[in-house]
């Protein structure tokens, strides 16, 4: 079923997840999870009509846990948590990590050990399906007891109480700018009717890692990407400054075998393969090495790809695990208070890959640096011709530092900081949500920077011909060319930057590199 998703709670991938973004396909819970979730929904509800007190099912929540709650009163218990819950702040998410939660809060559910009715998941898979986005605000998460307020703020609109967007396209640039209706007519239009939550339900919505794992699984997507195209622009600048090979030898780096130092030394050999520029430099090349920029791009890249392969370990964890409180076992009618929900796991795997992404923007910068330094490269001051009159590529190099220099900030951890909540009774607050946001503003400003490299590498290029670069670098450097023309003289960068940071993030520049050359 190529256009389905089956949701099970246990095999969700980071390649299904893309999937569902680009292609919107429809979603089954599978046999196995239905025959779970009404089973845990049934011993939830003889519960209900029991005396025992069960945390958010017949008690109130944190700190009134020690609260009784009427079975009359069960129905505006839940509906209170969310009201009480949704006090978000800030900018609005963007749609398309609100779907990434959607999906992931019910992949979560779907497992069966949470307790809430089929009926409710129908509903989201619904809204999932019609593209009908909850509005959630960015900021107010403290990552620990789940992303409470986002994900209250997405219950919102299942109860009629919220906000949403009609989206046609997830994915388009205009996707966020889509108009905001009140969640109850956004559901009529689909003739769809909100939500009265039950015994639990409520809890179960919100009690979940989802939003930081959105934005982690979303990251991990792109980085897996971003190394290869990384590995790419530093090639490109390999040849454009004529530089030699011997330092990606693979007999060199299998005396150290770090995984990703071997790949990538590999596949920047694979992206020069039948160079003319560097044939041409082979027999009257007076140095003996090049600056660590160059030389230890499989060191640098490699450690960076290493930290990704890692941190999409545990994103693929993530995303297939039941984060809820408590956690129901319908095998033996039990239910545990426990931690799952805690954000621990996702705070310090954020954290890692912003210094994973920023580490690549680093020496991307100072890979720059060189070409536009006369200095350094043997080339034109700041590749123009005319120089005075022209600045050429002069800025460019400006605008890099200052991403790089951002992110350098935005690399502080998150997961170090703790701020007690709820009287004290969570006390330790894992702040993931912030260490995934701020994440995602690096791996943005890595786009940018790995075009500012590729911009001026393509520009350096030009001052070599008639010889050509290798198979791989030459298909970058043609698709660039696409959109980019030669600088002959200074006009507006801008538009050249953001032409080919739009072929970075729609994947076109690695598509066509990888079509010609296999990168690992």
């Amino acid at each position: 079923m190529a256009d389905k998703l089956l949701i099970d709670g246990k095999s969700l991938t980071l390649d299904q997840i893309e999937f569902f973004l680009h292609k919107n396909p429809g979603i089954i819970i599978s046999k196995e999870s239905i025959v779970r979730i009404k089973k845990s929904r049934a011993l939830v509800e003889k519960w209900v009509d029991g005396d025992e007190s069960i945390y958010g099912v017949t008690t109130g929540f944190g700190e009134f846990s020690n609260v009784r709650i009427s079975k009359e009163n069960i129905q505006q218990l839940q509906k209170n948590l969310i009201l009480s819950h949704a006090v978000g702040c800030g900018e609005n998410l963007p749609p398309f990590i609100v779907k990434i939660m959607m999906l992931l809060r019910l992949n979560a559910l779907a497992r069966g050990y949470s307790g809430v009715r089929l009926k409710t998941l129908e509903l989201l898979i619904k809204m999932i399906r019609y593209n009908i986005i909850p509005v959630v605000p960015s900021q107010g998460s403290v990552g620990s007891s789940g992303d409470l307020v986002q994900l209250s703020h997405l219950v919102l609109a299942m109860i009629g109480s919220g906000r949403v967007q009609l989206i046609k396209n997830i994915m388009d640039d205009h996707a966020a700018s889509a108009k905001i209706i009140p969640s109850k007519t956004g559901l009529k239009k689909f003739g769809l009717q909100p939500v009265i939550l039950e015994a639990k339900e409520g809890l179960a919505l919100i009690n979940g890692t989802q939003m930081m794992t959105s934005f982690a699984a979303f990251i991990a997507i792109r980085a897996k990407k971003l190394i290869k195209l990384a590995d790419t622009s530093a090639s490109l600048t390999h040849e454009a400054l004529r530089s030699t090979d011997k330092a990606y030898d693979a007999r060199l780096h299998q005396l150290r075998p770090f995984p990703g130092q071997i790949t990538t030394a590999k596949n920047i050999l694979t992206l020069i393969k039948g160079s003319q520029i560097r044939k041409s430099h082979l027999k009257n090349d007076i140095r003996v090495q090049d600056a660590y920029s160059i030389r230890c791009v499989p060191q640098i890249h490699g450690a960076s790809r290493d930290a990704i392969d890692y941190i999409c370990s545990r994103v693929n964890i993530e995303i297939n695990s039941v984060n809820d409180n408590p956690i129901i076992f319908p095998e033996t009618e039990e239910h545990i208070e426990g931690g799952n929900f805690h954000g621990q796991s996702m705070a310090l795997a954020m954290d890692f890959m912003c210094i994973a992404l920023s580490e690549l923007a680093n020496v991307s910068e100072r890979r720059v640096e060189r070409m536009v330094n006369g200095a350094l490269s043997g080339l034109p001051r700041f590749l123009t011709n005319n120089g005075g009159l022209n600045s050429g590529l002069m800025i460019l190099q400006y605008t890099a530092a200052s991403l790089v220099s951002e992110n350098k900030v935005l690399s502080h951890p998150a997961s170090v900081d703790s701020i007690p909540t709820s009287a004290n009774q969570e006390d330790h607050n894992s702040m993931g949500s912030i260490a995934a946001q701020k994440c995602y503003r690096i791996m943005n400003n890595l786009e940018n920077v790995l075009a500012i490299e590729f911009l001026t590498a393509a520009q350096a290029i030009e001052f070599l011909k008639p010889k050509k670069p290798g198979i791989g670098t030459s298909a970058a450097y043609i698709e660039i060319r696409k959109v980019v023309k030669p600088l002959n003289g200074d006009r507006l960068l801008y538009n050249d930057v953001k032409k080919i940071a739009e072929l970075i993030k729609n994947d076109t520049l690695l598509a066509a590199v990888e079509n010609v050359v296999k990168l690992d």
